[in-house]
């Protein structure tokens, strides 16, 4: 079926093959593509529009020798088929089998494991000057692409002005493609559509711009509508001025779809001195028409079975994710309070805010990919006295630590986090776990984080956390919100919710595996032991009088919870007990060792912790067991 791709073992076998060959190594790779999404969902669209820039790349450059990082990574299955990742391909985003993002254990030609955007221009100069100040044998040419939508990230532009002072020769590939995982915003997004629609330009300087360089800047009025021509004609005929000024050579834009084209220039950059923009569009979901015409829905479809894709399992009413509470609460709280906003970084359908942005677009702020700026925004409107929700997944909120300490809880400003993706995002992997948030949010004075335990604590919490004069998390997984039956506590500051007591030990549950304890305490129950089942909802601050109370009465005390031991719930727990001096040796802690957690189905990655039913309840015969010996 793949008679040309079949056969490529490393991108050398790249470097004999005529255009036309290429061309159809390209159509192959589209068709794996599409094969692979009859099966489990993938990053798609963006896999398309990168096929012939991947392969003019490794059939120009001689990677690894070369250096090339992928920024963002999501856009990395083209160059695993070519990488000699071909007869694996199928095992992609399965456990045990290859990831959905570059990883250095899998292949040389994976320099590092990219999944958050903008890193790759600072990481890829850290390289060049690493092999310039190490004298390697023969020049290594240094390469980062990267794409529209990570572009204004600040760690770009910070890159940028450090490389342009250092004049390395260092190629930045800008993968244009009018898109992030939605359509990109700012002002960098309108830049690149005016230069996508200005003449080619390679950045040499032309005659006509020599002779405007004489008219001076400053004078009469005379002299200043000079200037003002002058910058006029220097933008029409340069476009990429702003590059230019960074330091770059400007090269582009040029179609990112035109192998021949494509390997042109890259040959004529390879010759060039210092640090180079060559910009390239492409088309997201290119060579596939539904992923063409609806790239945000393709970023990652579900599986289908034809070329007309269906999705294979649709989420029943009664069962929708957990971030589908979220959006519902946020808009609620936005028709009863026009004091709040809804602040998001470029992850508008991830956090499904798309009716928000619709029925409220004065009080939508899309940041791009740009955390920082985003919780830095989002406190200066609090200070305002206005109640901004930034909804920004917990492995990207990570990029925004120094904000949420100095600009948040430092002074003590009422914005609310709300952390899609925390816990296990199953086939994404390390680099999209959210794990380490409850580190990270419960160290800092002023902050409350709470984590519901299912459907039902959402709303609630929202509503709680809008009343608070203080910074207030909810963090929430990727996964089926499921509802415990049961009469809704009220939700009051520091306080869990009992839903079950038993004295032959306890389970503490942190967030949503609450339906996981519940199901393992009817299931124990039936063998005769008595396993009470707390909500605990607050991290911090946390419920010390109901830990009191289960120190005494319980056997056995388990926390649980889909985040990092290391400082998590469990931590928390552990502390509060030792400081009120209960004795600790009955307490167990389940939750993410002190590893990094590879890819695989969820249910797969919950067993293999202990965090599902049975392995709650084989740790609470464990701890039985446990408490009998001694």
């Amino acid at each position: 079926m793949h008679p040309l791709l079949s056969k490529i073992e490393t991108p050398h076998d790249l470097h004999g093959m005529t255009v036309d060959q290429l061309e159809q190594v390209a159509d192959e790779i589209r068709d794996v593509l599409c094969n692979l999404l009859n099966t489990r969902t993938a990053h798609f669209a963006s896999n398309l529009g990168v096929v012939e820039l991947c392969l003019a790349l490794h059939s120009v450059y001689d990677f690894p020798h070369d250096r090339l990082i992928w920024d963002t990574g999501h856009q990395i299955y083209p160059h695993k088929l070519i990488t000699g990742r071909y007869h694996q391909f199928n095992s992609m985003r399965t456990k045990g089998g290859l990831m959905g993002y570059p990883n250095p254990h899998e292949s040389e030609f994976d320099l590092f494991m990219t999944g958050h955007a903008g890193c790759s221009v600072s990481t890829m100069l850290g390289i060049k000057t690493g092999d310039d100040l190490q004298k390697n044998p023969s020049e290594r040419r240094a390469v980062a692409v990267i794409g529209d939508g990570a572009f204004p990230s600040g760690i770009v532009f910070e890159a940028m002005n450090n490389l342009g002072g250092l004049q390395k020769n260092l190629l930045m590939v800008l993968n244009d493609n009018k898109m992030s995982i939605c359509p990109r915003v700012g002002g960098i997004a309108s830049y690149l559509d005016r230069l996508r629609t200005a003449p080619f330009y390679t950045g040499l300087k032309s005659e006509a711009v020599k002779i405007l360089n004489h008219v001076p800047l400053l004078g009469d009025p005379v002299e200043r509508l000079l200037s003002q021509i002058k910058e006029g004609i220097k933008a029409g005929l340069h476009g990429g001025m702003l590059f230019e000024e960074l330091g770059f050579r400007y090269i582009g834009p040029i179609d990112g779809h035109n192998i021949r084209l494509l390997r042109k220039y890259l040959r004529m950059v390879q010759d060039l001195e210092g640090p180079i923009l060559l910009h390239v569009v492409t088309e997201k979901g290119h060579g596939f028409e539904p992923a063409q015409q609806d790239p945000v829905f393709f970023h990652t479809p579900p599986a289908f079975q034809t070329t007309t894709p269906t999705p294979s399992g649709v989420v029943s009413s009664a069962a929708k994710p957990f971030t589908h509470y979220a959006a519902s609460a946020i808009h609620s709280a936005m028709e009863q309070d026009e004091r709040v906003t809804a602040i998001t970084a470029a992850m508008c359908q991830g956090n499904k805010l798309e009716a928000i942005r619709d029925d409220f677009p004065g009080r939508f702020f899309d940041t791009g990919i740009c955390e920082a700026h985003a919780i830095a925004f989002a406190a200066g409107q609090a200070k305002t006295g206005l109640r901004p929700i930034a909804c920004i997944y917990s492995t990207f909120l990570q990029r925004a630590y120094d904000q949420i300490f100095q600009e948040v809880a430092l002074q003590d400003l009422p914005v609310i986090f709300m952390l899609d993706r925390a816990g296990l995002t199953a086939p994404d992997g390390p680099t999209h776990h959210g794990l380490y948030d409850l580190g990270y949010l419960r160290l800092f004075p002023n902050m409350v984080v709470m984590a519901p335990g299912d459907a039902l604590d959402v709303r609630p919490m929202l509503a709680f956390a809008l009343e608070q004069n203080a910074p207030c998390a909810l963090r929430y997984p990727k996964t089926t919100a499921l509802s415990v039956q049961r009469e809704v506590a009220p939700v009051e500051l520091g306080r869990s919710e009992v839903l079950r007591w038993g004295t032959d030990g306890m389970l503490l549950c942190c967030g949503n595996l609450l339906g996981e304890c519940m199901g393992a305490a009817e299931s124990l129950q039936q063998e005769g032991i008595e396993v009470g089942v707390i909500n605990a909802r607050f991290v911090k601050p946390i419920d010390v009088e109901m830990l009191e109370r289960v120190f005494t009465e319980c056997g056995f005390v388990i926390t649980v919870e889909e985040a990092a031991l290391m400082g998590g719930f469990g931590s928390a727990v552990l502390e509060t007990a030792s400081n009120t001096g209960l004795d600790t040796r009955q307490l167990h802690r389940l939750g993410i060792p002190d590893q990094y957690i590879e890819h695989g189905d969820r249910g797969e990655l919950l067993a293999d912790l202990t965090l599902d039913q049975e392995g709650i309840s084989r740790t609470c015969h464990e701890m039985l067991t446990q408490m009998r010996v001694s």
